[in-house]
């Protein structure tokens, strides 16, 4: 299982993120550590530690599966599995390497498993609030083996909010990794015919 970080790698992100905004990296992970997520995943999901995710901010947070359909479940450093453990130290080498490299003063990772059943999407729409700039780099790590292209799910890319031609669309294939700018790359999933499951992360600024 192997979650080791890869300079070479986290070089090509950085590089790919300062031309384009976005970045992806289709084997970031292993499979065979994209099989023990996935096992963390479902025995969360199993113990009724997901619930479906929410709109919105403080008291105007809402449900609203038109907008957004997953489900969700945080992940906590102090409560993580080995496998879980291993995921968030390989994120937090990503995480140095960009502040080497494109000097964004990142300090926080946060992220939460997601799993979008049959017919679940999420409208476009940017990851940084208006009124809260803490959020730099969103990031997407896909967790399933067998995608194929008939189960629908993909990530669509625009360079800005007000694009309209897609900038780039990525397969949810598992060990895939996309990196974007929270602030000017807006995207959208489009509905799933299987279940699709990911981890969705933030590196963000202290506030």
């Amino acid at each position: 299982m192997s979650f080791e970080a890869d300079a070479t790698e986290d070089d090509a992100i950085c590089d790919a993120l300062a031309a384009r905004g976005f970045a992806v990296a289709p084997d970031f992970l292993s499979r065979d550590a994209v099989s023990a997520l996935r096992a963390e995943a479902l025995r969360r999901r199993a113990a009724s530690e997901f619930h479906a995710a929410r709109v919105g901010r403080g008291d105007a947070m809402q449900r609203d599966a038109a907008i957004r359909g997953d489900e969700v479940c945080w992940l906590d450093a102090q409560a993580a599995s080995a496998p879980e453990r291993a995921l968030l130290a390989r994120l937090t080498a990503l995480r140095l390497a960009l502040n080497r490299t494109l000097f964004l003063g990142v300090h926080e990772l946060e992220a939460h498993y997601a799993c979008y059943g049959p017919g679940a999407g999420y409208a476009r729409h940017l990851d940084r609030f208006s009124d809260d700039d803490a959020r730099v780099i969103s990031l997407v790590l896909y967790l399933n083996p067998s995608w194929r292209e008939a189960d629908g799910g993909v990530l669509q890319l625009f360079a800005s909010r007000e694009a309209r031609e897609l900038a780039l669309v990525v397969a949810p294939r598992g060990g895939t990794l996309v990196a974007l700018r929270s602030d000017t790359i807006s995207h959208e999933v489009l509905a799933a015919h299987a279940e699709r499951w990911s981890v969705a992360g933030w590196l963000r600024r202290r506030t």
